[in-house]
């Protein structure tokens, strides 16, 4: 067959199906919406199946083809990467249909959903926090799925992902010299994050922030805050006394010692 023949067919074949598609597409047969969406969603062409589906989906609602239609539509949105809608579909979906045989399948995918939105540890955390909620539900619901795995892993990203934004929000605080705020959101942190590896990083930060805020305290609070900042000291050594940031953080202290010396022997007026 000489080339430009075999391209001739190809271009028939491709226009024919193209108004294949646009008839079906404006004809008011729910039936063959139907079958001509699922065809093209298992080619794979999600774009074109999803025009259909959107036509369709109303009218199957309660009906016994109801389900495998729902959730070809909610993974269709997965597949094109819209996981604010796939997550949305795949919700609804185990909430009419919770004994399917593909409940599972969209539980995790509802949840994988709104892991796929987090954003960046720098910027607001809704969806993070949202897909931690929802990946939790899964593991609770189906605890022995072979998905279990994965999704304990997602879970841990999303958890270091929090862990690292109020970290940083932390350090932001002592960067700038807000060493009240800094204290404040190390604290939280440790409180938040008993297994984090930044543990011991937000212990040396509250010590290093109430040792700035005590020194550079009006006079007559430098007393009490040398002394707070001791006892922080005294609880990241606890903890920490064989790492890194000890050589640094007895450099601080030994500092604090000296001030409280000298404060203690001034004469009193």
């Amino acid at each position: 067959m000489r080339l430009p023949v075999f391209i001739a067919l190809c271009l028939t074949f491709i226009f024919a199906s193209c108004s294949e598609y646009q008839k079906v597409l404006r004809k008011d047969d729910m039936g063959k919406k139907f079958a001509f969406a699922d065809s093209l969603y298992k080619k794979g062409k999600y774009k074109k199946a999803l025009k259909l589906m959107e036509q369709i989906v109303p009218s199957y609602r309660g009906k016994p083809q109801g389900e495998k239609l729902m959730f070809i539509y909610a993974n269709t949105y997965y597949n094109l990467e819209d996981y604010y809608l796939s997550g949305y579909q795949f919700e609804r979906f185990t909430q009419a249909y919770p004994q399917s045989d593909s409940a599972e399948v969209a539980s995790f995918k509802s949840a994988k959903s709104f892991y796929q939105l987090s954003p960046r540890f720098s910027l607001d955390q809704k969806d993070t926090d949202k897909g931690l909620e929802k990946l939790q539900e899964f593991i609770n619901l189906y605890p022995n799925s072979d998905k279990r795995i994965e999704a304990n892993a997602l879970v841990a990203e999303l958890r270091g992902k929090l862990e690292k934004k109020d970290y940083e929000t932390a350090k932001q605080y002592l960067r700038v010299e807000d060493y009240k705020a800094a204290i404040s959101a190390f604290d939280n942190f440790i409180t938040d994050h008993p297994g984090s590896s930044l543990r011991k990083d937000a212990f040396y930060g509250r010590f290093l922030a109430a040792y700035k805020l005590a020194i550079n305290s009006v006079p007559v609070l430098v007393q009490e805050r040398l002394i707070t900042a001791k006892g922080y000291y005294n609880n990241f050594m606890k903890y920490y006394k064989d790492t890194d940031l000890a050589p640094e953080a007895t450099e601080y202290y030994q500092d604090i010692e000296r001030r409280v010396v000298t404060t203690e022997t001034e004469p009193t007026i």
